[in-house]
């Protein structure tokens, strides 16, 4: 049975008929502004060189862990969807085939946020008018096929039909930034901005951290002999982030805790693991925390906002990992503390105008006991959209309800979209507006906003309080 596929307009507005003319109205003051993406995983080079996207399967399948993850719950291999392995072992190279498994488990993704953010692609991105399903998979595949394949769908073209304002990519900390100095070129610097992300080389105890260590001092032009080495290299990449147009770092820590560590005790430890000595857990926690104590006041010194997103145990699959690698789909969130965790730095840099930390969670249980408080205290301190988990309709709704009336709406980071799917930007970016039209109307609705200012809130949310959580920085 062929099954249309179109948009409500209405989708994901509140039920109640007269609150949702309200959000209607609201919603059109936003849906035209630009998209503000200061947080995101597109690549560089995708930008730089401008490449065409590649065939439907390995543009919004095979990359994407929110629609890989799902069918792998359902017991479809990782390998019969196409996702590469580690070991270059044999894996689905017919890119039809995998299009096909996706559409023939359509049904896995009812209730979703991964099926809205699909369905507004196919719809508003490929221009498909019939939903996924065994029957219409090749007809699906050869009109996305057909889209991909046109000049006008290529990356830097997409900045414009998307409105895309900026948009960052995230980096390690051993980048050259090449790639941005080619969009710099280009003309597209301030557009395609670089995020500094030091994780590998702050995780002591990860493998691969001494590659790591050695590729950062190679890119800053320092050989990294202990720890004081690291920490100039470190800040000269941090000013080379600078110069290329960066206006945030990004850590990815497992805990937030954030506090100093005995300088000569973590002297010894670098010194003892670049000479190949694996440090005990602890340890390595340790020495962590201490690092994100560092990068804020680096962060205090050159004006990169901090971005902090802990939380989440990542690679809880050891086998997927050494068969596919990292960031497929079994990244899974755990209870995090902040308040304790970052008293330390707080108390040193809280206070000072020359830093900024935005605080990210997938533990929604701290939104409104932790996260908001902090907010709404420390001038130094926004709260982070809704990420990974929560990205969703009912998350975004708790979201708003448990952190806005605790540290307002200006406190906020504004949304990021926080994705390597570069087609559902604007899908996500929709998502977000929609929700925030109905939590606001039913703040008009409540009398507790007139209808101007909840307009303009709605405004402010996609705009100005983006653009101000994460300043231009000179360079």
């Amino acid at each position: 049975m062929v099954r249309p596929l179109t948009l409500h307009p209405h989708r994901a507005l509140p039920a109640d008929p007269a609150v949702r003319a309200i959000a209607v109205r609201i919603l059109e003051q936003t849906a035209p502004l630009p998209l503000i993406c200061m947080h995101g995983h597109v690549e560089a080079e995708a930008f730089a060189r401008d490449t065409p996207f590649a065939d439907p399967a390995q543009l919004l399948i095979v990359p994407d862990h929110y629609v890989t993850r799902m069918l792998a719950s359902q017991g479809i291999d990782l390998a019969d969807l196409g996702v590469p392995r580690t070991d270059g072992g044999a894996v689905e190279t017919d890119s039809r085939t995998i299009w096909r498994r996706f559409c023939e488990n359509w049904h896995l993704y009812r209730g979703t946020p991964s099926r809205y953010w699909l369905e507004h692609e196919l719809v508003e991105v490929f221009g498909v008018d019939e939903a996924p399903s065994a029957d219409s998979a090749d007809r699906l595949y050869d009109r996305i096929a057909e889209t991909v394949a046109d000049p006008a769908f290529r990356p830097q073209q997409l900045l414009d039909r998307f409105g895309i304002e900026i948009i960052s990519t995230t980096d390690p900390a051993s980048s050259d930034l090449s790639h941005h100095a080619s969009l710099a070129e280009q003309g597209l610097g301030e557009r395609v901005v670089p995020t500094f992300r030091p994780d590998a080389a702050l995780m002591i105890g990860r493998d691969g951290w001494a590659q790591e260590v050695e590729a950062l001092g190679a890119a800053a032009g320092e050989e990294i002999s202990d720890l004081a080495g690291l920490l100039d290299a470190l800040r000269i990449q941090r000013r080379r982030f600078v110069a290329a147009g960066a206006r945030a770092t990004d850590h990815g820590h497992l805990s937030a805790a954030a506090a100093p560590m005995d300088e000569a005790a973590a002297a010894a430890l670098v010194a003892s693991a670049l000479a190949g000595t694996v440090p005990t857990p602890e340890e390595a926690a340790a020495f962590e925390a201490h690092m994100l104590l560092q990068m804020a006041a680096m962060s205090c010194e050159d004006g990169l906002v901090m971005q902090l997103h802990p939380g989440v145990l990542r690679d809880h699959a050891s086998g997927i990992l050494a068969r596919h690698g990292r960031d497929k789909g079994y990244d899974i969130p755990v209870a995090t503390e902040y308040t304790r965790s970052l008293r330390p730095l707080l108390e040193r840099f809280g206070h000072d105008p020359r830093f900024h930390l935005v605080l990210f969670t997938v533990d929604e249980t701290v939104f409104s006991r932790e996260i908001a408080p902090l907010a709404g205290a420390y001038p130094s301190v926004r709260y982070g959209a809704p990420w990974w988990f929560l990205d969703s309709p009912d998350g975004m709704r708790r979201f708003r309800e448990a952190a806005t009336e605790t540290a307002g709406f200006y406190n906020s980071s504004g949304f990021v979209d926080d994705t390597r799917a570069f087609a559902s930007i604007p899908a996500r970016h929709d998502l977000a507006r929609r929700i925030d039209a109905g939590y606001l109307a039913r703040l008009v609705a409540e009398h507790r906003l007139e209808e101007d200012e909840a307009t303009q809130t709605a405004i402010d949310l996609v705009t100005t309080i983006p653009r101000a959580a994460y300043p231009p920085l000179a360079r």
